[in-house]
């Protein structure tokens, strides 16, 4: 059994994918929206999982004033938010490293450092745009998390996956990171191998969920040199030109591997129209008006026209047209959070129904496009659970990435 914690937990779709494997039980969770008082998302938790040993505090709170209550645990996920790592300062009187308060990729180095027992693994998600962040130093936040994690002993690799090239029903792509000590299974393995590359290329976790090709074999590795504050510090190994991380890569004592190449998949692939309800089941206000039809045409449409800033400063605005609507034969495009709501945007989707009417998605197709159970956010706003699947992961991903992890442990 391997022991999980998941952190940031939204609406538990780490939890939904790694639990269909029942080598994997989840003994402890914490999600806390601290920008309100209202915890929607952790009431969803809740209502689908049950309350025991879930925990909806601050998790810098939990760490600080009630370290105990996170069980030892095996592997350790969450999809963290995407905040600036700019932030690694040496404290005084202090040989530790703390980042700038509120950047929660520190609560999960602070787990790690003060974990005697420390996990086996780690998997956790973000953007993509994490690999070339921040914009005046393109990589430097994520160099500071590969290297405060080789200090703790890990071995690091990372992918970037765009679920719908391994057939699943949405353009979401996303940067999945797996971390092992270095004296786990895995940890082991990959640290006997003769080429370390061989595990992302060949046979490693990743590589075995979700292969690529058209790789180069014979990667020249660099260096993640200096403490976390040189790091920080450093604008010559990163900045707006160079952008160090490709989209794959793993990382020993420091030592970075990393490449671009592509998806290698060729299986069966589910479509936008794949995952539409029937029309006969659609709430009437998902349809578009005839009234709002117009608005909707222009702001999905190309434009370039003169307008004026607030400033006064008349300036010449263009963008291309959006696909409207949506093509039902492909993959949908990427779930954002203001999906809901009845307002015509250019950004949410909208489909055509059978009867040849407009309309936008439903909660459970949304849910869908993420491959969560049918209703699994039932109880919050239509709003709300459009924000919670812009917010959330492709399950999928998940079941894959756990999957291979099983068969290695």
């Amino acid at each position: 059994m391997i022991k999980t914690i998941e952190l940031f937990a939204g609406v538990g779709g780490f939890r939904l994918g790694l639990e269909q494997n029942k080598n994997f039980k989840i003994i402890w969770s914490n999600q806390f929206e601290p920008l309100t008082k209202a915890q929607h998302a952790s009431e969803v938790y809740v209502a689908r999982f049950g309350n025991k040993n879930h925990s909806n505090q601050d998790i810098a709170q939990v760490i600080n004033k009630d370290f105990d209550s996170i069980p030892d645990h095996d592997l350790l996920v969450g999809g963290f938010p995407c905040q600036d790592y700019s932030v690694a300062r040496t404290l005084k009187n202090s040989s530790g490293i703390q980042g700038k308060k509120g950047v929660l990729w520190w609560s999960i180095h602070d787990i790690l450092v003060k974990k005697h027992n420390k996990p086996k693994y780690l998997m956790l998600e973000n953007v993509d745009r994490l690999l070339k962040s921040p914009v005046s130093q393109r990589g430097r936040d994520f160099a500071i998390m590969l290297a405060s994690l080789s200090d703790l002993d890990y071995v690091v690799e990372w992918r970037v996956i765009n679920s719908a090239e391994y057939g699943m029903p949405q353009r979401r792509k996303r940067v999945y990171i797996m971390a092992y000590q270095k004296s786990s299974n895995i940890g082991q393995s990959i640290l006997a191998l003769k080429s370390p590359t061989d595990w992302i290329f060949k046979n490693g976790t990743m590589q075995n969920a979700f292969p690529i090709k058209g790789y180069n074999e014979k990667i020249s590795p660099f260096n993640l040199v200096g403490s976390l504050e040189d790091i920080s510090n450093d604008k010559i190994n990163f900045n707006q030109k160079i952008k160090p991380f490709g989209t794959l890569g793993l990382m020993i004592d420091r030592k970075v591997y990393t490449d671009s190449p592509v998806s290698d998949y060729s299986g069966p692939k589910i479509t936008l129209g794949d995952i539409l309800q029937d029309e006969k089941d659609i709430p009437s206000e998902f349809f578009i008006s005839s009234s709002d039809l117009d608005k909707w045409k222009y702001l999905k449409g190309s434009k370039k026209e003169l307008r004026t800033a607030t400033s006064g400063h008349q300036y010449h605005y263009s963008e291309g047209p959006v696909t409207f609507p949506d093509n039902l034969d492909s993959a949908s495009r990427t779930i954002i959070t203001g999906e809901g709501g009845k307002s015509p945007s250019r950004f949410k989707h909208v489909v055509k129904s059978e009867s040849g009417k407009l309309r936008r998605l439903t909660p459970i197709e949304l849910e869908r496009l993420n491959m969560f159970p049918d209703n699994h956010t039932e109880g919050a706003t239509d709003a709300k659970r459009a924000f919670f699947m812009g917010n959330a992961l492709v399950v999928g991903v998940v079941k894959k990435l756990g999957d291979e992890l099983a068969k290695f442990d």
